[in-house]
């Protein structure tokens, strides 16, 4: 429950931080800097999510190097 709350709570921050920010650094109206707000807040929390998994995925395993030392390292070349 008290994660749930921490996290209702920064998207709320976040969302009045892009209001003030956008709204206030792009001198966009009050209807305007809502609007970017509401669509800002999502796609900040999508690319900050889609990173963190980026940053922590199984992408690099710990026998990957040593399948490209024995893939460098075979005798494909018949040239000799």
């Amino acid at each position: 429950m008290h994660r749930k709350v921490k996290n209702y709570a920064l998207v709320i921050c976040l969302f009045v931080f892009l209001f003030v920010v956008l709204g206030g650094g792009l001198h966009l109206n009050p209807g305007g800097a809502l609007l970017a707000a509401a669509t800002g807040t999502p796609l900040v929390i999508y690319a900050f999510h889609r990173g963190l998994k980026r940053a922590s995925g199984p992408e690099v395993r710990a026998d990957s190097t040593r399948n490209e030392v024995a893939y460098v390292s075979s005798k494909t070349d018949k040239s000799g």
